[in-house]
């Protein structure tokens, strides 16, 4: 092969240009992601050499070594890992742009670029991040396996790259930094000791520092293993600091913000296994737009296994991070018998047990703390409401909610919520809507603000999904204040119910787009409100299949007037003078625009709409 210039792809391209041109804080970061991926290499050798024979004869030294040369003004960091061959040189370092490049590029354009270099590694992009110190980048790698030719691969990270032939002694990867003059500390020897320690001291392989020291006239090659090695999860609780386990917790995750919350502790019994887990304070800039998985790393007997075993934790625990090492795994399991592993499930079972148990120990001892967890990540509990039947009520006690009662960021649990309700009441009423303000102005808490009882206001995407699915708790049902008839709400009055008896009939049948006009039993301050019949899908539930693509059309729902209302005895009166007047099937749909409007649907013809209120402001003239 001989060397060939190549051209980035688009969105790489952009990537370099920022990273050349506009990244400048936290530079050091570059240090942290590149012993990271060397260390990934070295682990997915050991793996694969579990299993591959051509590859048993592999070095079993694992090594990364950083080589500062301040005569050349480069910084090598080497690796003995898996290697590349040409096409993966190709594929992963310049033509085929990954999905986390594109979503960097998408924060980029929200105006983060301050916050960029924290990011780096979220995104999967850490290799690029040594453009930000240097002026050129050479990558000198070798595949492992019998047969395999070293290739070179090189750019200034100005839109092209050159790819071709060279030598190297052994399998696995140098990357060499030509660093610029404003980033020439990182060749001291003190400074990488620092940002070893500071980032990567529990990395499982020896990072060793080679330096040169002038004794005698003449200089000295000195090499200094500068990484503690230790497997911090198997160290006693009692002996390890806070800022240890936030190092490790940032060189896990490549968070730049220190967990929330620890938690640490070994299994025993029957199964052993050994657990590190942290809570984030934050959520994920990706963490809606990434594939949505459990990214816990399982390790047997500190030997790396993956960091993509689906049944470690459910799916909705995938804000948690850490490390389980299993002593009861056999070493060459493969990726594949995990997923229907036995242990696995157990330990499974163990770690979900454990974690919900800390998340209740922090919501009783620190609530505010919690509440910042909640806020991050309470969507995702309330997955869980609906996909883990097992816990589905400990999931639901660890919930928070706004309500009627509730100020603006304030909460209540439904414990709470259970324990103020009046005697009579039998239900915990809950509404759905997009905005929180909006809710709190909705016309169906009419009648509850009027009794003095407490309505749920969820606002979540997930909500509808939730209070569908959880049906009820601790022996009472969830009950959408807008769906159906209200158990608790007084009869109509049976005056207003033979006064209007004609009317609503008329109603009825002129306004095709609703299966029944009737009289309201929940509003006290509105005209008219659209209920959905008993156990049909909700607007709101409506409006989120529509946003997710899945047009299951509309069922009519029902449209309730208010008669006590001004608007509604006016149509009355009207309807009662000339009982084929167009104006009362014409002011009947304003109602129901209006109706639409406040449970924060769209009127589908506004056109129609700004006729009728015109019709209204023409008559008030004339």
């Amino acid at each position: 092969m001989s060397t060939r210039k190549l051209k980035f792809k688009t969105e790489l391209n952009q990537l370099m240009d920022i990273i050349v041109h506009s990244l400048y804080s936290h530079r050091e970061v570059f240090l942290r992601e590149l012993i990271s991926n060397a260390s990934d290499a070295i682990d997915k050798l050991r793996y694969e050499a579990l299993t591959d024979r051509s590859l048993a004869g592999a070095d079993t030294e694992w090594q990364i070594r950083l080589v500062p040369d301040k005569d050349a003004g480069t910084l090598t960091v080497s690796d003995n890992g898996i290697g590349m061959d040409e096409e993966t040189v190709i594929r992963e370092l310049g033509t085929i742009a990954r999905s986390g490049t594109k979503a960097f590029l998408e924060r980029m354009k929200e105006g983060k670029q301050a916050s960029a270099p924290d990011l780096i590694g979220q995104f999967g992009v850490g290799f690029y991040s040594a453009f930000m110190v240097a002026d050129k980048v050479r990558v000198v790698t070798k595949a492992a396996g019998e047969g395999a030719k070293a290739v070179s691969w090189e750019s200034k990270g100005s839109g092209d790259f050159t790819v071709g032939d060279t030598e190297r002694e052994g399998h696995g990867t140098d990357i060499i930094i030509s660093l610029r003059e404003d980033a020439r500390n990182f060749l001291e020897g003190w400074e990488l000791r620092n940002l070893v320690k500071r980032f990567s001291d529990f990395v499982a392989h020896p990072i060793v520092l080679v330096t040169e020291e002038e004794k005698e006239d003449k200089k000295e090659r000195k090499e200094e293993t500068v990484n503690s090695q230790q497997a911090i999860w198997l160290r006693p609780k009692d002996e390890i600091k806070e800022e240890e386990y936030a190092s490790f917790y940032k060189h896990i995750s490549h968070d730049f913000a220190d967990p929330l919350h620890t938690i640490h502790y070994s299994a025993e019994g029957t199964l052993e296994f050994k657990a590190l887990l942290f809570l984030p304070a934050q959520r994920p800039f990706d963490y809606f737009t990434a594939e949505p998985k459990p990214r816990v790393q399982l390790y047997v007997n500190r030997v790396f296994i993956t960091d993509a075993c689906e049944n470690l934790l459910p799916q909705y625990l995938r804000f948690v991070k850490g490390v389980v090492d299993s002593s009861d795994l056999p070493l060459n399991v493969s990726r594949e018998m995990l997923q229907d592993n036995p242990m696995v499930r157990k330990i499974e079972s163990n770690l979900v047990k454990r974690i919900l148990g800390a998340l209740d120990d922090l919501k009783t001892k620190d609530y505010e703390k919690y509440v910042t967890f909640f806020k991050a990540f309470g969507g995702t509990l309330k997955e869980g409401v609906a996909r883990d039947y097992a816990n589905r009520e400990k999931l639901a006690s660890l919930l928070l909610f706004q309500s009627t009662r509730t100020e603006d960021g304030k909460y209540l649990t439904l414990d709470e919520y259970i324990g103020q309700m009046p005697e009579d009441q039998k239900e915990i009423y809950y509404l759905c809507g997009d905005r929180m303000g909006s809710l709190r102005q909705s016309p169906y808490l009419e009648v509850f603000k009027d009794k003095g009882q407490d309505v749920l206001l969820l606002d979540e995407p997930v909500d509808p999904f939730f209070a569908e699915s959880i049906g009820e708790y601790k022996g009472k049902s969830f009950k959408a204040v807008d769906q159906g008839a209200l158990a608790d709400a007084p009869e109509v009055d049976e005056a207003h119910a033979k006064a209007y008896e004609k009317l609503l009939k008329y109603l009825s049948d002129s306004i095709e787009e609703v299966k029944e006009v009737r009289l309201s039993s929940r509003l006290r301050e509105s005209a008219a409100c659209l209920v959905a019949d008993e156990g049909q899908m909700s607007a709101q539930m409506e409006r989120l299949m529509k946003q997710f693509g899945n047009e299951m059309g509309e069922t009519p729902r029902i449209l309730e007037l208010n008669p006590a209302h001004t608007a509604v005895q006016t149509i009355l009166g009207l309807y009662e003078k000339d009982s084929k007047s167009e104006d009362v099937a014409e002011l009947g749909r304003l109602l129901l625009d209006e109706a639409i409007i406040a449970e924060g649907s769209k009127i589908k013809d506004p056109s129609a709409f700004a006729r009728r209120v015109n019709m209204l402001i023409s008559r008030q003239a004339g």
